[in-house]
């Protein structure tokens, strides 16, 4: 008798649940000549090239390549803040539609920290866009009621739509070690959800093997090799995220530590500051005067 396939597996909504992100429309239509835009603390850009072509620029030591050029409709992907320069014909204005977006804990999102400091993508080699880009070209052609209301939805649609091709396509998108591997994998996958979803449960090497179906030894070195760390280290990172974004939201260092798993508020603290290099009443008073 054949073996039930395995359910399906939503990989991205324990990660956006907790961690939330909000679009802005600030731009539809041409762009001509020399457009530069400054890296704000905590913001990332998304813009999509409609036609035209262009050249982007970007700062020595960026980690971006300093110079590319765009000649086909486009997607591009700033997960984290980075000045960039579009420069393009006056004579061949480009058409353009422009966000920014807000992630929730800016640049300590995991999925921000998983990705690489710009994408470029052609919209024809990525799969499922066009629905939702027609509706955001039609909402940006004229003025309706509602219009930034619905664009500023669709940019976040366009985001979510973008991170499941990345999970479905890395090498493609040339991702390197990290989140987006370890949730492109079968098997890893299921691991990395159920601690994202439970990240207060008793974890141990052997419940995260038993989660991914794998031996303890064999998931070992497969977290390792696609994620770039261990099972123990990504979730010390993991729940010390959580619990900045509950201090953030009000949270007491106490109650946090529950939530999380801890034992006590004094070995919440001690992983807290492994992780973050201070306690979490210093992290948190640093954060206030920011």
């Amino acid at each position: 008798m054949p073996s039930n396939p395995a359910p399906p597996l939503d990989r991205l909504s324990a990660l956006l649940d907790r961690f939330r992100v909000r679009a802005h429309l600030f731009h539809a239509g041409a762009l001509c000549g020399l457009t530069h835009f400054d890296a704000q603390p905590g913001r990332a850009f998304m813009h999509v090239l409609r036609r035209g072509e262009m050249v982007l620029t970007h700062p020595p030591g960026s980690g971006a390549p300093p110079k590319i050029a765009v000649s086909e409709p486009t997607l591009l992907f700033y997960p984290r803040p980075l000045a960039h320069q579009f420069s393009n014909a006056p004579s061949e204005g480009s058409d353009f539609v422009c966000a920014t977006l807000d992630f929730e804990g800016g640049e300590r999102h995991p999925l921000v920290a998983a990705l690489p400091p710009v994408l470029v993508l052609p919209l024809r080699s990525v799969e499922g866009l066009e629905p939702t880009l027609a509706l955001l070209f039609a909402e940006t052609e004229r003025l309706r009621c509602g219009q930034r209301l619905l664009a500023d939805r669709l940019f976040e649609v366009l985001l979510l739509q973008l991170l499941r091709w990345l999970l479905e396509h890395p090498e493609q998108a040339g991702m390197q070690a990290g989140l987006i591997h370890g949730l492109a994998h079968p098997k890893l996958a299921h691991a990395l959800t159920a601690m994202h979803e439970a990240p207060g449960a008793a974890w141990s090497l052997e419940s995260m093997a038993l989660a991914a179906g794998m031996s303890r030894s064999a998931f070992a070195a497969e977290f390792k090799q696609q994620l770039g760390s261990t099972p123990a280290d990504y979730l010390l990172q993991w729940r010390v995220s959580v619990a900045r974004s509950m201090l953030l939201g009000g949270a007491s260092i106490k109650s946090a530590g529950e939530a999380l798993g801890y034992a006590s508020a004094a070995s919440f603290s001690r992983a807290f500051a492994l992780a973050s290099g201070l306690a979490p009443r210093a992290w948190l008073e640093q954060q206030r005067q920011a």
